[in-house]
């Protein structure tokens, strides 16, 4: 059974979320989802489940690459380190997912964590 958007609420909810979410909700939104991936891909590769950390791990870095790309690296002073972290993340990424290292998945993680409440922090304070 194929459900549209209007028949299953919870798809109807996430989709209004996002229409009406702010720049730097969205950013925090994909970041909060960056680092489910990473968990669930190190949840995996502790299973032995490479496939299962490949598809997490795949997700992860379409979304650094998307942050990568949509960055300006000209508005403001820190863009091009930030450009670098992004760099630096989706290769680790990309190591991870070929050779299913769970040490390196977890550094991953914690980076990504790192980078979600970074940018947590910066939003709390602009917004005050």
């Amino acid at each position: 059974m194929n459900l549209s958007t209007s028949a299953d609420p919870r798809a109807a909810y996430l989709s209004a979320t996002v229409q009406t979410a702010s720049p730097q909700q969205l950013l925090l939104m994909l970041l909060d989802r960056l680092v489910l991936d990473v968990r669930r891909a190190l949840a995996a590769h502790e299973r032995d489940d490479r496939a299962g950390g490949h598809e997490h791990l795949l997700h992860a870095q379409d979304i650094v690459a998307e942050l990568r790309v949509t960055l300006d690296v000209d508005a403001w002073e820190g863009a091009p380190q930030l450009a670098s972290l992004y760099d630096f993340l989706l290769a680790e990424l990309i190591r991870a997912n070929t050779t299913g290292d769970r040490q390196l998945t977890s550094g991953c993680l914690d980076l990504c964590v790192a980078l979600a409440e970074t940018w947590r922090t910066a939003g709390q304070s602009m917004a005050s």
